[in-house]
């Protein structure tokens, strides 16, 4: 074979092993109430339990008996299968009541002996035919999905023997001839090939972060080090995402153990950074983290050496399955929503020939992909380890964790130059970055903030920190930034350089044009929701007129709202969905001893219904009135009568009633964004649920406020805005050396005017005058919101008797544009 037949064949193997074969699944998609009446589903968990996995059992429940369903549970995994008898339960709408935000999974999880033997998957299949179950989803890890993906092969076999032994009639025999399997993968690890994120691993992080930012307040009072081990026996994402939230020191994990005399370069750069003033020390250790030559790198080994070497006071402390416990977070109740429901519908779509599949997330769109293409990437992944090729494991680790790594790397391992670190002026040739917060206060603007500012010093540019958005510009607020002056802010809500909702027209842009050339900024980064996308288009306008704001400059998407065009995801907006969720945890449990009540719940997001309608989604809401789809006095009354109907007549009611024998409220909830609609207030809802509910049901109402805007930053909003500032440094070097000319920036290009984004499954840079186009400026809205697609599924899951899952925001729209 040639040297170029051998790349080619390399190449083409590198393709194949590393993208999966991923086919849409039908969110948004018309799909009939009682379209599949007759069939029968068996759902059950199985391995180690993760948070979210009830999300996605009640999904399965909810979403069959839309379809015209009958769904049974099947408790205690595999062990229930093969035991049947009360293990396997018909369920009801009540009985996944409540349980949205509960860890765990209710149902129960088991390891079985005995189905990894034909003769308990015999058992298992009989169990199941006698029921009628032809449709299996099974939610658990690699090895419960393989389990059950040998189960589907051997169907025929076993029914087959179970008619020959005189256990199955030929009538049963006839319709139970093949069983279809969907998987999802419930796992904290995060190690399953195919899919973005694993339910249950957002709520780990959680658990992880929660500790870390405990723990370092005792440890900063005592100039202490704490080395913490958190679960990852083959994966280190867990270890590799807390470190960059919380700003560790130090990160071991399985697919990239330290390089060379490690212990050499730990005590050294922990010592550089005692000598800078920092107090404390994070040292983050995956469970199975090793060494070069394989050898393990356990917590107590790290403590040891710091011990010994630096003579620093070190604790350890293992998380273990804290990690696991707690509520799921928000991000996991509508992931394992999302997969719920699409595993039903996949399991309609299915035939006797079609390959078993698992439910995934591929950016923000759920997919299905062939089961046994990602057991065997994942099982790839560990073959790498094995054979010491981490590169290798890295990269079939996908883009990703590649990211996060490289991220990392950049921030934990790099110094900067000793005349930057606190904030001295550099000499005339170096060049200044700024940054400026600009609009309401969102977590994640400080984590972006202090990673710019690390980037920023590393590359060799002096950072300017921009204090009060622009009037703090005009003002002369601008102060150079040091290395250990950003330390910690990756931790901190709000905005710690000051923010304002304001305009660039708001303030004098000459005043703007003048400041930009006293300090000489070369390059501009902007950090902020909708005003910060909308000012920059305004300087990009004015650049004719004003050469000063010929640089280049970025906008990092942050606000609550989530309404900024050109991202599927704004900086901010996770950490508000987990303070709504847990608000509205709060408020059930504040009901519990109340029957029959209704809760009337108003969101932020001013136009703009994300907050409502993801939160709704994450609490188990009945509805989600908001400014893009339309309320009418119908729907309202509808919604009444729906809430009457379900309380009095289906199974609510009992819900209501077990309700004093469990710790779980049973509540109803309606949520509404502030600005749904100009005379339907939340005032006027309230009073009317109220009137229209007497003899049935009480209302309360709760505004939630600026609690939304406050707490503390979430992982993925840590790390999220970590990565967006480290990909801008990158970008700002490439477009100042590429129009630097005579010792001066100078760019006229809509591509040095742009909003970084996430975009599907990427970060990209958006020029702001074509996103422009595609936005809705009095409204402060992008014309095209992808999670609209999401509302059906919302009413799904609530029991209205919805015609179709389909976007029936898109139909109100154009009748609004007939009516013109």
């Amino acid at each position: 074979m040639s040297a170029p037949e051998a790349g080619s064949r390399r190449h083409a193997e590198l393709s194949r092993r590393e993208s999966v074969m991923a086919t849409p699944g039908k969110e948004g998609q018309v799909i009939a109430n009682g379209a599949w009446a007759g069939n029968v589903i068996g759902v059950f968990t199985s391995g180690g339990d993760s948070q979210g996995m009830n999300g996605a059992v009640r999904a399965v429940v909810r979403m069959g008996f839309y379809l015209g369903c009958k769904v049974y549970f099947i408790k205690e995994g595999y062990e229930g299968m093969v035991a049947g008898g009360d293990n396997i339960e018909e369920a009801t709408w009540s009985s996944v009541s409540g349980i949205l935000q509960l860890g765990g999974t209710v149902i129960g999880s088991a390891r079985s002996k005995k189905f990894r033997e034909r003769p308990g998957r015999l058992s298992a299949a009989e169990n199941l035919i006698k029921r009628g179950i032809t449709n299996l989803v099974v939610i658990g890890g690699d090895g419960s999905l393989t389990g059950a993906n040998l189960f589907r092969m051997e169907w025929a076999d076993l029914v087959k023997e179970l008619g020959e032994t005189g256990k199955l009639t030929t009538e049963e025999q006839s319709r139970c001839g093949h069983l279809n399997i969907v998987g999802m993968v419930g796992s904290i690890d995060n190690d399953f090939c195919g899919t973005d994120m694993t339910i249950g691993v957002d709520s780990a992080l959680h658990r992880i972060i929660e500790a870390v930012d405990a723990i370092s307040t005792t440890a900063s009072s005592h100039q202490r080090a704490f080395v913490m081990e958190v679960m990852g026996r083959h994966c280190g994402y867990l270890a590799l995402v807390a470190a960059l939230a919380c700003e560790a020191d130090w990160v071991f994990i399985p697919e990239w153990p330290p390089e060379g005399d490690w212990e050499e370069t730990l005590c050294n750069k922990l010592a550089s950074e005692r000598k800078l003033g920092q107090r404390l020390n994070i040292i983050l250790v995956a469970e199975g983290a090793v060494d070069r030559q394989g050898n393990a790198i356990t917590a107590d080994a790290v403590k040891n050496l710091l011990t010994e070497k630096l003579k620093y006071d070190t604790r350890v402390t293992v998380l273990g399955h804290v990690q696991r416990g707690g509520s799921p977070s928000a991000f996991d109740r509508i992931l394992g929503s999302r997969m719920g429901a699409e595993a039903v519908l996949a399991l309609m779509d299915a035939k006797a020939e079609t390959p078993a599949c698992v439910v995934s997330l591929e950016g923000n769109q759920t997919v299905r992909v062939p089961l046994m293409e990602c057991v065997n990437r994942t099982q790839d992944v560990q073959k790498a380890m094995d054979a010491k090729n981490f590169e290798e494991a890295v990269r079939l680790r996908g883009r990703s964790f590649q990211n996060n790594l490289t991220t990392y790397r950049m921030l934990s391992k790099l110094r900067p130059p000793t005349s930057l670190c606190v904030g001295e002026h550099p000499p005339q040739d170096h060049r200044n970055l700024a940054v400026v917060n600009i609009g309401a206060p969102a977590c994640g603007m400080n984590a972006a903030v202090r990673s710019f500012v690390r980037l920023g010093l590393t590359q060799g540019y002096r950072v300017l920190g921009i204090q009060d958005s622009f009037d703090g510009l005009i003002a002369g607020r601008v102060r150079p930034m040091g290395w250990t002056q950003v330390h910690g802010w990756a931790g901190k809500g709000g905005s710690l350089l000051g923010t304002k909702k304001q305009l660039a027209s708001d303030v004098s842009m000459g005043g703007i044009a003048e400041k930009l050339r006293e300090f000489k900024i070369d390059g501009l980064l902007i950090v902020g929701g909708f005003e910060a996308f909308h000012s920059l288009f305004q300087l990009y306008q004015a650049r004719e007129q004003y050469p000063a704001f010929c640089i280049p400059m970025c906008v990092i998407p942050c606000t609550i709202s989530n309404n900024v065009p050109g991202t599927d995801f704004s900086l901010g907006a996770d950490t508000a969905l987990n303070e709504i969720s847990d608000i509205c945890d709060r408020i059930k449990q504040s009901a519990t001893g109340t029957k029959r009540r209704v809760f009337v719940v108003e969101t932020m997001g001013g136009f703009c219904g994300y907050l409502a309608t993801m939160s709704g989604l994450a609490a188990g809401a009945d509805a989600a009135y908001i400014y893009e789809d339309k309320i009418t006095i119908s729907k309202l009354r509808d919604d009444v009568f729906h809430l009457k109907d379900k309380i009095l007549n289906a199974g609510v009611q009992r819900g209501l009633i077990l309700r004093s024998d469990s710790c779980n409220l049973i509540a109803k909830k309606t949520k509404r964004n502030e600005c749904a609609n100009a005379n339907y207030t939340t005032e006027f809802i309230n009073q009317l649920f109220a009137e229209e509910g007497k003899g049935v049901f009480s209302v309360r109402m709760n505004v939630l406020g600026h609690m939304q805007q406050g707490g503390v930053p979430s992982p993925f909003d840590r790390n999220y805005g970590t990565k967006m500032a480290a990909k801008c440094v990158a970008w700002f070097k490439e477009r100042i050396e590429t129009n630097l000319k005579d010792g001066r920036v100078m760019v006229k290009s809509p591509e040095c005017f742009v909003l970084l984004g996430m975009q599907k499954r990427r970060l990209e840079f958006s020029p702001v005058c074509d996103l422009a186009i595609d936005t809705d400026f009095d409204n402060r809205l992008p014309l095209v919101q992808w999670w609209l697609k999401l509302r059906p599924l919302l009413r799904i899951m609530a029991k209205h008797t919805t015609e179709t899952y389909t976007m029936d925001v898109e139909e109100a729209h154009v009748s609004e544009m007939d009516k013109e």
